[in-house]
């Protein structure tokens, strides 16, 4: 019988990697699973139906002496470990410990532990910055990332670790990945202008799945990674679909709610390279509306819809850029608005 193939997974218990972890581990017969993450409950209760199954290491990705645990002859390494927004702006310094800095020590310990290993990573289309006025994205553009934005500067700075590393690699940038979020502030960052191509979940873990088999057509390159036509829509309308969708009615707030710039985001104009290559498309805009639907009870949709609006009072009041303007704040409100013209 074949040996199974040693395959390391990083961040296995965030939204991406619980869903490559579901899907190695129905191919259970083909791979030794080793799972790679932080110690707490919410891992702990994640990982305890496969825990007799796969290879559970707890440790800090920044720390070298955990990531020594976690054993020689790794064939391929999916990294996906990272502190995302809104924490990775709330917390820039453990942002760029654990994306960066974490990101270089792995590679390190995998150079001695693992040379001949396949590493892909998980970046982001924050990347490229603003991308208002040219919505359309290819992997040969030029990085710029919007005027604060660290949690940016954390994967470009770990891409180019990776790219003068001395294994295999390959790098996909991720579009908007919607499935499993929260409604937080950062909602409010994002202009109602924006190009938005959004990818779920379960088709983002699919390409990181099926790139497993793929080493040779994908080495030592840069992909973008997005659902591709059938789901792009503007930031507005999508906002205006999910509200419906949860009982919230119209998305009415102040005008000054949302930011005019500085974000990210756009359309993927060679997204259809990668998955000509690895095949991982699955899900729309439609099919995950309904989804998204389907989460919710009716008691929930009537809930939200009696208390609608206290709730988006409450929300409201935690937009910054609203803040910024009510406050006559300049710095933040050059941040955050164009000027009148």
């Amino acid at each position: 019988m074949k040996a199974r193939k040693k395959i390391l997974l990083t961040g296995a218990s965030g939204t991406i990697g619980f869903e490559v972890l579901k899907q190695l581990y129905k191919n259970k017969e083909l791979y030794d699973i080793t799972v790679f993450d932080v110690k707490s409950s919410k891992s702990k209760r994640k990982f305890n139906s496969y825990k007799d199954e796969i290879n559970i290491v707890y440790g800090n990705i920044f720390n070298e002496n955990d990531l020594n645990t976690i054993g020689a002859g790794q064939e391929i390494v999916i990294h996906l470990a990272a502190i995302i927004p809104p924490l990775a702006d709330e917390k820039p310094k453990l942002s760029y410990l654990v994306n960066t800095v974490g990101t270089e020590k792995l590679i390190r310990s995998l150079e001695i532990n693992s040379p001949k290993a396949f590493f892909i990573y998980s970046s982001s289309i924050s990347v490229y910055g603003d991308r208002l006025e040219n919505p359309f994205i290819n992997s040969n553009d030029n990085l710029k990332p919007s005027l604060g934005d660290e949690y940016a500067k954390t994967k470009i700075e770990a891409e180019n670790i990776i790219q003068n590393c001395k294994l295999d690699w390959t790098i996909f940038r991720l579009a908007a990945i919607m499935g499993g979020h929260k409604i937080s502030k950062l909602m409010f960052h994002q202009p109602l202008k924006t190009s938005l191509e959004i990818a779920t979940p379960v088709d983002t873990a699919r390409a990181f799945v099926n790139a497993i088999e793929h080493q040779e057509q994908l080495s030592k390159k840069i992909f973008n990674l997005g659902g591709g036509e059938n789901c792009r829509i503007t930031y507005k309308d999508f906002l205006s679909r999910s509200f419906s969708i949860y009982g919230l009615g119209d998305v009415d707030f102040h005008p000054k709610s949302f930011a005019e710039k500085n974000f990210h985001c756009g359309f993927y104009d060679d997204g259809d390279i990668l998955n000509n290559i690895l095949h991982f498309r699955n899900d729309t805009l439609e099919n995950y509306f309904e989804n998204e639907k389907h989460k919710l009870s009716d008691f929930k949709t009537k809930f939200i819809s009696i208390f609608k609006k206290p709730i988006k009072n409450y929300l409201q009041k935690q937009s910054e850029p609203l803040i910024a303007f009510h406050n006559q704040d300049k710095k933040w409100m050059d941040h955050f608005f164009n000027s009148d013209k």
